[in-house]
């Protein structure tokens, strides 16, 4: 989500969830009950234990 193309788009995020969900559907996990899209920035820890200020717009639960 750090990245300088990204820059913490809440669409990106959703443009990456769709298409990584479409995916997973077709090798067959069931995403709408057992996959949770988190976006995180690994260089920076944004949402990986406490929320982040980058990400205002992502309600749900961090990584940890």
């Amino acid at each position: 989500m750090d990245s300088k193309t990204v820059l913490y788009s809440e669409d990106r995020f959703n443009e990456i969830v769709k298409e990584v969900g479409e995916y997973l559907k077709q090798v067959g996990y069931k995403v709408e009950k057992k996959v949770k899209f988190i976006p995180i920035s690994g260089w920076h820890g944004d949402n990986m234990i406490e929320k982040s200020d980058n990400m205002k717009w992502y309600k749900g639960k961090t990584l940890y």
